[in-house]
Order: C-alpha cells, then sequence, then structure tokens
C-alpha cells in the first residue's frame, strides 16, 4: 500500500512499488489529463508536478513520490482558470491537444521559477514535444501569462 497526495488528497493505492506513477494516477485514480506519450521520459507529455518541480511520471515509480504534492492538470485549477490555461486558450495553442496537458505543466513550473522569462529561458525550460508544432504559440501564451509585452 502506497500512500500518494495527489491534488491535495491523500489516497492509498494498491499497487507494486515500481508501477509508474502515470498509470498510477491515470488506472488507479482517474486522472486521465496526464498522457501517455513515450514511456521513457523524453516527450513531456506526462509532465506533473512533484513537489512543485516537473516531472516526467512515466519513468517515476510511485513508490519515489510517496512523500511528495503532486499536481495533475486536473489539480491545477478546478475551472481552467489558472493564467497560463487562460492565455493556453486565448491564443489558440492547442491543435490535436494531446500535449497540452504536459505542455501547461512545464509552463506553469518555469513560471514560477522565472515570473518573467525571455525567449531563450522558454527554449531551454520547455523541452516537452508538440508533433502539431504549436511552438510560437506556446511562446506566445507563456509571454501571456507571465505579463510580458511581446505576448
Amino acid at each position: 500500500m502506497i500512500k500518494l497526495n495527489v491534488n491535495g488528497r491523500v489516497h492509498d493505492i494498491d499497487v507494486d512499488g515500481d508501477t509508474p506513477l502515470l498509470w498510477v494516477l491515470r488506472e488507479q485514480l482517474g486522472f486521465t489529463g496526464t498522457k501517455y506519450g513515450c514511456g521513457v521520459a523524453l516527450c513531456g507529455a506526462c509532465t506533473v508536478h512533484v513537489d512543485g518541480q516537473p516531472q516526467r511520471s512515466c519513468a517515476i515509480p510511485a513508490s519515489a513520490v510517496a512523500d511528495a504534492k503532486i499536481i495533475t492538470i486536473e489539480g491545477l485549477s478546478p475551472d481552467s482558470s489558472h493564467p497560463v490555461q487562460k492565455a493556453w486558450l486565448a491564443h489558440e495553442v492547442p491543435q490535436c491537444g494531446y500535449c497540452q496537458s504536459g505542455q501547461i505543466m512545464a509552463a506553469v513550473a518555469l513560471l514560477a521559477e522565472k515570473p518573467k522569462p525571455t525567449d531563450e529561458d522558454i527554449d531551454q525550460a520547455m523541452t516537452n514535444i508538440c508533433r502539431c508544432g504549436t511552438y510560437p504559440r506556446i511562446r506566445a501564451a507563456i509571454h501571456a501569462a507571465a505579463g510580458n509585452s511581446r505576448a
């Protein structure tokens, strides 16, 4: 039995400790906003926050985060009112949308670390893959959420 604090609520989960956090979130807890992409922590579709840091949940064993605070896209805001989510909509970032929850979680972490990021900061921090190529809109949305004048 593993205790996980997800989106502010503690859950007792009966899984093997080596089970990737991604599968616990999706299969045991029903947080399906976190997506499976590559399974090897490269694409970022599975990005969640663990103690405030963006982490690729497909590569983290559930037992490794038993004492951590985990936030998924569902826990970011109950009504999509987070400034990054609003900027994502205003800049029409999603196309297929598959990577977007991971992109948003990475952007939120970036803005927590650097409230007024430069283009270079964004390029370095946003390593999630978008197969639709919406990178210019992602950058514009991050600048907008930060209140940068270039948004």
